[in-house]
């Protein structure tokens, strides 16, 4: 759930803010209205708590999962929350490149790919990592939340098992993972962030 989610989050999410940094400070695309409209609803989205944005998204997830419940079922309303929130944190990474990296490439003759491909990417990839890092960890919770209505995972385990059965042992058991995932996932991204940092 949590991996697949942000990847879908990421291939989403990524061109959604590579858009209105293009349409925003980077000056690459002249659209005075279109960039507002993406804004809104990437607000409007990430204003709504992840459980009501569960339960709204029930006929949605039907339709494209075929089922409300279930793993497969929880990736849909997950990639929808992980897409505007990951596409901010990438659009404020892409808003630390240097202007004037961009002006140079931009008087040497770069076109608006070759300032995408060589420029704001590259450099913002080590942020880009660290903000898919809180992505991934936001995800860990978000899933957790989600195994409370049929979701299965850690979340589901932790309710069925431990809270309605009053099995205190099964919930420390779900903490710790629950932990232990988070833990190694800042380390992961952390390292290769330093790795990619020039």
């Amino acid at each position: 759930m949590v991996f697949a989610s942000t990847a879908i989050a990421v291939l989403i999410g990524g061109p959604i803010a590579l858009f209105l940094i293009g349409t925003g400070s980077a000056k690459l695309w002249k659209l005075p209205v279109i960039p507002r409209i993406v804004e809104l609803f990437v607000d409007a989205v990430r204003a709504v708590p992840f459980i009501v944005l569960l339960v709204i998204l029930i006929p949605t997830t039907r339709f494209i999962a075929g089922t409300s419940l279930g793993t497969e079922a929880a990736i849909v309303p997950l990639a929808i929350a992980a897409i505007p929130y990951f596409a901010r944190i990438a659009e404020v990474s892409m808003a630390e490149v240097d202007g004037g990296l961009i002006e140079a490439v931009r008087a040497i003759g770069g076109t608006r790919l070759t300032i995408i491909r060589h420029v704001i990417i590259p450099e913002a990839l080590p942020s880009l990592i660290s903000g898919l890092t809180v992505t991934l960890i936001t995800m860990v919770g978000a899933s957790a939340i989600a195994g409370t209505i049929g979701a299965g995972g850690l979340g589901d385990l932790a309710i069925r098992y431990g809270y309605q059965r009053f099995n205190t042992t099964v919930m420390l058991w779900v903490v710790a993972v629950l932990v232990l995932m988070v833990c190694l996932i800042q380390w992961a991204g952390n390292w290769l962030a330093k790795k990619l940092r020039h």
